[in-house]
């Protein structure tokens, strides 16, 4: 018989050392990830200052990027690349970490977290409230936007340099990135990958 694995909290993740790394937890399970690569916070910079600056002109709430620990359950510790609040939930932030899902996370995906991002870390940001998740790629120059309530796959769009979809392929034309948190937010990849 199989003994039973804990599953590891938040007192368990804040009693490690300080080395420097990603320390996450994923319904329990720990998880390590390097300093990103060059790429990576370019395309996050890119990202965090259009969005900030349009959030911060228009007072609607508060953008951060990496690191700082969302804490989404007793289990779920983890710590995304950008996240926003919206104004009326800033409540959520405590000295140490947001407690709560935020109103968006974004992720730029890595070789090292690539997969984590797209599955695990999307799944518990789905059902622990996240109402969208935005997943840049820099190797192929897209950005994956699911929205809730629901099935994110139904909900998603996919922007490329040279298509955008949403449930059908079009041409770049049809629309920039854009959210409905971030009203007349228009961002173009060249802004978010150059």
């Amino acid at each position: 018989m199989r003994a039973a694995v804990r599953k590891l909290t938040y007192a368990d993740l804040a009693a490690l050392p300080d080395d420097g790394l990603r320390h996450e937890l994923i319904d329990g399970k720990h998880f390590v990830s390097p300093s990103p690569r060059v790429r990576h916070q370019v395309v996050l910079a890119n990202l965090y200052s259009a969005v900030n600056g349009h959030v911060r002109a228009h007072g609607l709430g508060m953008v951060l990027f990496a690191p700082l620990d969302v804490l989404l359950s007793a289990h779920d510790v983890l710590v995304p690349d950008m996240l926003y609040v919206a104004r009326d939930r800033l409540g959520l932030f405590e000295e140490r970490f947001l407690h709560g899902a935020p109103d968006l996370v974004a992720e730029v995906l890595s070789p090292s977290t690539r997969r984590r991002d797209q599955t695990l870390k999307k799944a518990r940001y789905q059902e622990l409230g996240v109402a969208e998740y935005w997943i840049a790629d820099p190797q192929q120059e897209t950005v994956t936007v699911c929205r809730g309530p629901g099935d994110w796959r139904l909900h998603g769009a996919e922007l490329r340099r040279d298509n955008w979809s949403h449930g059908s392929h079009g041409s770049r034309g049809a629309g920039p990135l854009t959210s409905p948190l971030f009203p007349g937010l228009e961002l173009s990849l060249d802004e978010i990958f150059t």
